[in-house]
């Protein structure tokens, strides 16, 4: 099973098969709305925007597993990041990263990342950056700054 097998839901709760991205660069982010590093979605959106248009996706699935820092129904979540970062990159539906009832789509990405982070995921905005055959090539920390990526992007692209 690769990336491009796992269907998820939309923010708008409609089904969506990640084979639709299947020879695009993707960024995978965890994210929260009330979190101390939810600043860094503009940093995400200034990427989408530089890249979007060279097969470059950014997936966002919102996790209210750390701290209940992101409360907010679905559509609360969409209307925040819309209006407030003016984001138009893919969201998701909220999701749990960790435990039990974690995403397949993150339980996936856990595996097939080679991380001295440990296998759970610390916190929201951790990234996972995947090449255009699917393939996770690293897994970031939620400190990592989205700006901190460009590079590794435009090289991904440009391969």
């Amino acid at each position: 099973m690769g990336i491009y097998d796992f269907k998820v839901k939309d923010i708008d709760g409609k089904n969506v098969s990640l084979e639709q991205y299947g020879g695009k660069v993707l960024l995978i982010v965890n994210t929260a709305t009330e979190c101390g590093l939810t600043p860094q979605y503009e940093g995400l959106e200034k990427l989408y925007q530089k890249y979007k248009g060279d097969d470059f996706e950014i997936l966002d699935f919102p996790c209210n597993q750390f701290g209940n820092q992101a409360p907010g129904s679905n559509e609360e979540i969409k209307n925040f990041c819309e209006l407030r970062f003016h984001t138009t990159f893919h969201t998701f539906a909220k999701i749990d990263v960790n435990g039990e009832n974690a995403d397949p789509l993150f339980v996936y990405l856990k595996q097939h990342s080679n991380s001295m982070l440990g296998k759970d995921l610390k916190w929201n905005f951790t990234k996972f950056l995947v090449d255009k055959e699917g393939k996770t090539i690293k897994r970031y920390a939620p400190t990592t700054e989205p700006d901190k990526l460009d590079s590794k992007i435009a090289k991904l692209l440009n391969d």
